[in-house]
């Protein structure tokens, strides 16, 4: 069969992001939730090494949902940029915003310009000292960048998982609701009951005392929060 000499360009977008959407859909979906002190994540992950949520910078966090690979290579680069920004400017002028828009360039490029679209979303999260301030920004596939304001749900049942948040989420949940609830949202799909071994949380705690806000929670941690 001969390949055809013209397509359209609305076609060929189409495609690619039939493409991209159809490989992130496959991926376990993680959730994203502002809470009190801070920003929590949590993803449904069964693996102990290959990691979906992860820091960025002291006061940044990284999750990614789709080809492992692919937002591996974006995470690394995002350090990179972080650090270089940091040391050339200082500490304070590395901010969430600016790596989600220089995420949103980079995909965008990737997504109009190479044969085959990164198979990826990646959330970009940021706490300051005061109360209240926090950011999460949602990057896509083809470069969209969003603001999100309370929660967000990306990868398998995105949408399903996001109208259940919408429900549920009211913006005063402590850290143990958020888990729960998370957690719960996240099996809501089929009804599952996910195993604590199964499950991922990083969160940025603006009243940590240290310079870093990130950490992860122990299976033990989440364990507690979930009886």
């Amino acid at each position: 069969m001969s390949m055809p000499f013209y397509v359209a360009p609305e076609q060929m977008m189409k495609d690619r992001a039939d493409y991209a959407r159809k490989g992130i859909a496959r991926g376990r979906a993680l959730v994203a939730i502002r809470f009190v002190d801070g920003i929590i994540i949590v993803a449904e992950n069964p693996s102990d090494t290959l990691r979906k949520v992860s820091e960025i910078y002291d006061r940044i966090a990284f999750a990614g949902v789709g080809k492992y690979s692919e937002f591996e290579e974006l995470r690394i680069a995002g350090i990179r940029l972080a650090d270089l920004r940091g040391y050339s400017y200082g500490r304070e002028d590395v901010k969430a915003r600016d790596l989600a828009n220089a995420y949103s360039q980079a995909l965008s490029t990737i997504f109009t310009q190479q044969m085959k679209p990164y198979e990826v979303e990646v959330l970009v999260g940021e706490v300051a000292g005061e109360a209240g301030s926090a950011g999460l920004y949602h990057v896509l596939f083809d470069g969209s960048v969003s603001d999100v304001q309370g929660s967000v749900a990306v990868g398998g049942h995105a949408d399903e998982l996001t109208e259940v948040l919408k429900q549920r989420y009211d913006g005063s949940w402590d850290l143990g609701t958020a888990v729960r609830s998370a957690v719960e949202i996240l099996g809501a799909p089929g009804s599952r009951s996910i195993d604590t071994e199964s499950i991922e949380a990083g969160v940025l705690d603006r009243t940590n005392a240290q310079r870093r806000k990130f950490r992860r929670l122990e299976a033990s941690e989440i364990a507690g929060f979930l009886t």
